[in-house]
Parts: structure tokens; sequence; C-alpha cells
């Protein structure tokens, strides 16, 4: 007789930057979630499954937790507190730092108030030359909340991630497969290719630009002989001096932009992709009601 099938709804919080994303990709063996070195990357709650055998893991990887300064940044903490809501177990992402941050704090409460199985798990072990203050760490976060594992690890150099998907399964229930077996996500086509562009922004831009553009697919078009994806992509900014940096001398900027995100989209699409670029300034985009709808950043 054939296994009985077992789900699990994973949520994956923490503050900004600390690797949740990062540690999504590796845990499905493949590039889902976009990643930088700038906080608040992840800007809405994204799903990605992992099938092993009879037992279906559906992450939800959120929003780092901060305190909000705009619209955009109140709906996205609002991603993270909706993530914690009907999930069966909480991967709480935190790094070496050392300390348990007040965003921390306030996760941690709410791991406690919907009585979530979670596990604790610090990322960046690879950076701490000195391996007992990652006890002192451990200590500090068991104090606070009594976790049912941790999962010290690097998801850098992969190391200590594998150990993690059985604590999940662990804890699935006998409940039949919410997705296909083959399903790496329920995302549209569009959103993945909005979000592969954004990648490129945030790598090849500095300073304050990242954080207000937003990308919106205008056309997503295959041809009829499916040899090519033809992409049309407006990045919006929230100032002309932004709409110059990001265009750059000669258009050079753009074309960067463009390039590195049609080579991610080629990859993930496994396909060649015609992709046309354009800015746009629209002011104060982060904190309009209508603009954030537009561009998908409303329930």
């Amino acid at each position: 007789m054939p296994e009985t099938e077992r789900s699990a709804f994973v949520a994956i919080v923490g503050r900004p930057n600390v690797g949740k994303s990062s540690l999504l990709n590796t845990l499905l063996g493949g590039k889902l979630a976009i990643v930088s070195d700038k906080p608040q990357t992840t800007r809405k709650k994204l799903l990605g499954v992992l099938t092993n055998g009879p037992v279906q893991l559906v992450f939800l990887d959120t929003p780092g937790l901060h305190t909000p300064h705009t619209k955009l940044g109140e709906y996205m903490v609002g991603q993270v507190r909706e993530s914690m809501n009907d999930v069966d177990v909480v991967l709480l992402v935190t790094d070496v730092r050392g300390e348990i941050s007040r965003d921390e704090e306030v996760l941690i409460g709410q791991i406690k108030e919907r009585g979530l199985p979670a596990a604790l798990v610090i990322n960046k072990i690879d950076l701490l030359e000195d391996k007992t203050a990652l006890l002192a760490l451990i200590a500090k976060f068991s104090a606070a909340h009594d976790f049912d594992a941790v999962f010290p690890i690097s998801v850098k150099e992969n190391d200590g991630v594998d150990d993690i998907v059985p604590f999940l399964e662990k804890n699935a229930s006998d409940t039949p497969h919410f997705f296909p077996d083959d399903t790496l996500t329920d995302q549209p086509e569009r959103l993945i290719a909005s979000e592969l562009l954004r990648e490129s922004i945030l790598h090849n831009t500095f300073e304050e630009i990242p954080h207000g553009v937003a990308v919106e697919i205008e056309r997503f078009h295959e041809r009829e002989d499916s040899s090519c994806l033809d992409i049309h992509a407006t990045i919006y900014c929230e100032k002309a001096s932004h709409k110059g940096m990001l265009i750059g001398k000669g258009g050079q900027m753009l074309k960067r932009i463009g390039t590195d995100a049609r080579q991610s989209m080629e990859s993930f699409f496994d396909c060649k992709v015609n992709l046309q670029c354009w800015v746009k300034v629209s002011s104060d985009w982060r904190n309009d009601e209508r603009s954030l709808r537009k561009l998908g950043y409303s329930e």
C-alpha cells in the first residue's frame, strides 16, 4: 500500500536581512525567492513547495518584520502576521549578531500566542570565529521561548540546512497534498518576472533607490512556437534624479539591469526572453493606495 500523504504549512519569519529567502531557495534546491544584501528585499509572502515522497512542505517566505514608515511597510508587516495565522510550524530565522531584537520579541510573542511548534534557525555561523558565542545566543533565545529545535546553519556554505527538513516532516499531519507533487510555487509568472527584474535593480543600485523602486509587467507573451517570451516592464521610482540614475549615462545602467534580469528570467523560465524596460517617476507611490493596488501590494 502507498504511504499516507502528509502535509505541513511552514512560515519562515524573522527580521530583515537574516537570510530567510536564501534559506527557502536552499531548502527547495533551486532559485525561487529573490536575494540581495539590502534590507526588506522581500515585500510579500512567497509560497514555495517541497515534496519528498509522501510528505509535502509548503513554505511561506515572509518580509522581514520591521517598524513600518510607509503604507508599503504596513502592508509588508501585515504579510508577516497573516502568514502565521494558518500554518502548522514556524521557522524563526536569526543570525549571529548576538542580541534578540524587538522585532524578534514580537515574533516570539506571536508564536506563543498561537501555540505553534517552532524551531530557531541561527544563520551565518560561518561568520563566527568564537563558537562559544553561539552557545550564549542559543541560551538567550531559549530563555525567551522553549523552542522545539535549534538549528545553527550557514546557508552560504549549505551547512546544517538539511537537518531542518526532518524536523518539519515530523510536524506534518495526515493531509492530502495541497499541490501537485511537481509544483515549485503558485506564484504567477508575471510576478516572478517582476521580482527577478527588481532583484537586478537591487544588485546594481545603491543608497535609497532600491526602497523606492517597484516593477510592473505590462506584457508577458509567449510566442506561438514557444521559442521566446516577450516581456515589457515598467520600473517606477519616486524621484526624477532616481530615474536618471536608473537609466545611467547613455542608458548604460538600464542596459546592465535589463541584461542581468533577462539572464535570470531565461534561467528560470528555461527559454529565450526578449525583455524591454522603461523607467517612470511615480512620486511617493509607497504611500499611495491606488499605486499600491496597481502594483499588487494590497489585499
